[in-house]
């Protein structure tokens, strides 16, 4: 049974900084495309990054400088870490995985919700 499970989620102020975490159970997630996205309500989901193994990340223009994305695969956990944190940053914050039988998917370019089919409960983010 493959499942994603998000944490670390909150209020913070503008400036801040939140580390967020998914675990994933059912399957390694070093063997798929994890991609990070968000939403707010009555806007369409947005990519925000995508890693694949511990060292090819893309991320969103939104965030790129600001936000960083690991893995630990002993823990079969991904971390999101979002640093100056703005405003607009405030959404619930999703992990997903998708195969890896395309590059271009899992990079900020491709990235979309429609080609990721599993998906975590989400995490709320408030930044004031």
């Amino acid at each position: 049974h493959v499942q994603l499970v998000e944490s670390g989620g909150g209020s913070v102020q503008t400036g801040g900084s939140l580390t967020l975490s998914c675990v994933a159970s059912g399957y390694t997630v070093t063997a798929y495309c994890m991609g990070w996205f968000r939403q707010v309500p009555g806007k369409e989901r947005e990519g925000v990054a995508t890693i694949v193994g511990n060292k090819i990340t893309s991320y969103a223009d939104s965030v790129k400088g600001r936000f960083n994305i690991s893995k630990d695969d002993a823990k079969n956990t991904l971390y999101p870490v979002m640093n100056s944190l703005k405003p607009e940053d405030s959404a619930m914050y999703y992990c997903a995985s998708r195969p890896l039988d395309s590059s271009y998917l899992c990079t900020a370019a491709g990235l979309s919700p429609h080609s990721f089919d599993s998906w975590g409960q989400g995490t709320q983010v408030t930044v004031s």
